[in-house]
């Protein structure tokens, strides 16, 4: 992107909207920062920036910048032309327009926005959709959007866009083609994780002799959960929805395994589950991922330490540092705000057994009985090692947003 149009446009300053401005204000790659909020927000601009200037999980805007010393680092409210002066990073805020095609991104010289609304995903709908889409952007002058979330296409029926692509970084980040893709999902944050909790072990067995993985995520709080119990809007169909998050654990569901597949095509060959449980906490979250691995009839069996070599080693090598390795004993608020930590492999945790599942091969479909009469024994035992790796991650700051903001830097540069 040229120095003429360093600016970047943020749709929703949401949970990942606002901490996606923090990131930015930080990493000072762009001159101009806008952002969308499509309606009137408190009494002034002050009420923004006192949104803007400190969080409850995170803490104040100025010690994040600035550590110990703090200070104030919102240098200029400017009601006239809806604009803060942020730590030198002007921030101009738009109140008008929620449907992404009338935001007029041209107007304000944007050409990549980074849509955090959660609302716009997906990029099969027109640009002038009555709802709005992800596509409305491009035609209000857009040239590229990052999307904080996967894809959801809701008629089944039609195929992704040639246009549009899902990437996690360090893992297919150079699936991007800044000549052919114009909007880019960044996955979300437990896909985030467990692709880098996967790819060491694919890596290194193959998908072949990974005969199945289940995860469940222990998941932090979100936005779109209620404080205390409400009633489902009509036509819902989980309740558990509307019950309270400060009260209780909540079963859900996660698309993880969907959007896993997107990013590592090996997973296609692998049967996989994933489910979610959200918890009462703010932030910081933790995949619990179990693997099933076929041995091999002679030699010495997976154990703990090889998990944990594979994963050890994998976080040398990764130029990013995105995966990390961890003997210590963690618990949920040690990784919240780690930098760029993808995944936080939980190595005191690793555990494997080994043992040997019994097949009777006469009673499997699709053997000719010739096939069955030539084998001596019909029983066969086949050697099964199912390992339990722990992987935390902080699904707002330290994974996701910080790893947005690199997606992000580097779709930029590409323009």
């Amino acid at each position: 992107m040229d120095s003429t149009s360093s600016k970047l446009g943020i749709n929703g300053l949401g949970r990942i909207g606002k901490l996606t401005l923090w990131h930015h204000i930080a990493r000072k790659h762009f001159d101009e920062l806008v952002v969308n909020l499509g309606r009137s927000v408190g009494k002034s601009m002050a009420d923004i920036a006192h949104y803007v200037e400190r969080d409850s999980t995170y803490g104040f805007l100025a010690n994040y910048l600035r550590g110990y010393a703090g200070g104030s680092v919102i240098q200029e409210i400017d009601d006239a032309n809806q604009t803060l002066v942020i730590d030198g990073i002007r921030v101009r805020f738009l109140l008008e327009n929620r449907n992404p095609q009338a935001i007029d991104w041209q107007a304000h010289d944007v050409r990549l926005v980074v849509d955090t609304t959660g609302q716009f995903l997906d990029p099969t709908l027109p640009g002038d959709h009555a709802k709005g889409s992800v596509r409305g952007h491009l035609e209000s002058g857009a040239e590229k959007v990052v999307v904080s979330a996967p894809f959801k296409i809701k008629d089944q029926g039609r195929e992704m866009p040639t246009d549009a692509v899902t990437t996690v970084m360090g893992v297919n980040d150079h699936d991007y083609d800044p000549r052919r893709h114009r909007i880019i999902s960044n996955a979300s944050c437990t896909t985030t994780c467990l692709a880098h909790m996967m790819k060491p072990l694919i890596n290194m067995f193959g998908p072949r002799k990974i005969l199945s993985a289940s995860m469940a995520t222990i998941h932090a709080a979100t936005g779109s959960q209620q404080v205390l119990d409400r009633l489902p809007k009509a036509g819902a169909g989980d309740l558990r929805k509307n019950r309270s998050i400060m009260n209780n654990i909540i079963l859900t569901s996660t698309g993880a395994a969907k959007a896993l597949r997107l990013v590592i095509p090996e997973m296609e060959e692998i049967g996989f589950i994933a489910e979610s449980v959200r918890i009462p906490t703010s932030s910081g979250s933790l995949v619990i991922l179990v693997v099933n691995f076929q041995e091999e009839p002679e030699g010495e069996p997976i154990r703990r330490e090889t998990i944990n070599d594979v994963y050890r080693q994998a976080a040398l090598q990764d130029p990013h540092q995105y995966l990390h390795f961890s003997e210590q004993q963690n618990v949920s608020g040690d990784i919240i705000g780690a930098p760029r930590a993808a995944a936080v492999i939980e190595g005191h945790e690793t555990h494997t057994r080994t043992a040997e599942v019994t097949m009777d091969l006469s009673r499997i479909p699709g053997i000719a009985p010739g096939a069955r009469e030539l084998l001596k024994e019909t029983v066969v035992r086949i050697p099964i090692t199912q390992a339990v790796i722990y992987g935390w991650y902080d699904n707002e700051m330290g994974s996701y947003v910080n790893m947005l903001g690199d997606r992000t830097v580097t779709v930029a540069e590409s323009m």
